[in-house]
């Protein structure tokens, strides 16, 4: 998208200078917004456990989805019972609705679909985060413990916890905010929050870097194991920054004789691959496989990725873990 690859430019193009108008109407209502909640006009929900948040301030991938895995695997280790909440953007309901092994992408969400499959917690969508929430509760009572999956700029959902996710690779782009810039808030919303993370970069710029590393190859159609594709390939990704996981798969050596990027949270269709050569292998992400998997071909693969942290990274958590659970 033109206006996207704009954003992240050393130089501000010119012509985004006509958009100034929207920025400031979009600047002047979430501030508005942000304010009224602030200030108390507006209530906050305030559920009965600990609500962690994991966000962005900006609009595209950025490794949410692999941060709240990541942190969700940390706490059940540690004895905590986490449950997650998530928008589930794109799903088509009825909300509020658990997200279990029979759900379908297209009605929970990818991202959740993905979620529960990979941490066997407790994971529940709805545009209302209470009602996610009371629903959660409801049916695992013991759960001690909330993440929501995005959700940093949800004011009606009080939290105990914030943690911004940065591209350690694009960063904040132009340092504009919507529709000039990728942002939704201000870079100064990052000295807010309680907890920023970085994914990738050559340096840690904004807070603690953590790397997605490549996990195991599995087929489409029936989530078997593979061993990696070797030889030509074509590779397909409908994230918020499929470069990312092209630059993975020629990290990792393979010949890619394609790169086709759909948009995120792309509903896959059969027609999608209409043209490609059935008989080179076709790989994508684990989030694009599980729209794709009832039209999947024998040799369409996916990649599956874990946020991997520092020591550092983690100790700093359990210390504001610590606090968090001694004031709630």
């Amino acid at each position: 998208m033109a206006l996207q690859r704009a954003w992240y430019r050393p130089k501000l193009s010119a012509w985004l200078l006509l958009l100034l108008p929207l920025q400031a109407l979009f600047v002047g209502v979430s501030q508005c917004r942000r304010w009224c909640y602030q200030w108390g006009w507006c209530a906050r929900y305030r559920a009965p456990v600990p609500v962690i948040v994991v966000g962005n301030i900006s609009v595209g991938g950025t490794g949410k989805t692999p941060v709240t895995e990541a942190l969700v695997q940390w706490l059940k280790q540690q004895g905590y019972r986490p449950a997650i909440i998530s928008r589930g953007y794109g799903a088509s309901g009825p909300f509020p609705q658990l997200v279990t092994a029979q759900s379908v992408p297209q009605a929970v969400g990818d991202e959740p679909k993905l979620l529960a499959q990979r941490t066997q917690v407790p994971v529940a969508v709805s545009p209302n985060r209470q009602h996610a929430i009371e629903l959660i509760l409801q049916h695992f009572p013991d759960t001690n413990l909330i993440l929501s999956d995005d959700g940093l700029q949800h004011e009606p959902l009080h939290r105990d916890l914030e943690i911004a996710v940065v591209d350690g690779e694009r960063g904040v782009g132009n340092g504009w905010r919507l529709p000039m810039g990728p942002l939704r808030d201000p870079v100064q919303r990052l000295q807010q929050v309680d907890l920023v993370v970085q994914n990738g970069g050559e340096q840690a710029r904004f807070g603690h870097r953590f790397t997605l590393q490549p996990n195991d190859w599995r087929r489409v159609l029936d989530d078997e194991p593979v061993a990696m594709p070797t030889g030509r390939a074509i590779a397909v990704a409908g994230i918020g920054y499929p470069q990312r996981f092209f630059s993975t798969l020629q990290q990792l050596s393979m010949t890619l004789v394609e790169c086709r990027a759909f948009a995120d949270h792309h509903p896959y269709t059969a027609a999608d691959f209409a043209g490609f050569d059935p008989a080179l292998p076709v790989v994508m992400t684990e989030k694009d496989a599980a729209k794709c998997r009832e039209f999947a071909q024998e040799n369409w693969y996916y990649l599956s990725v874990t946020a991997t942290f520092e020591d550092a990274f983690w100790h700093q958590f359990s210390q504001h873990l610590s606090r968090m659970t001694q004031e709630t």
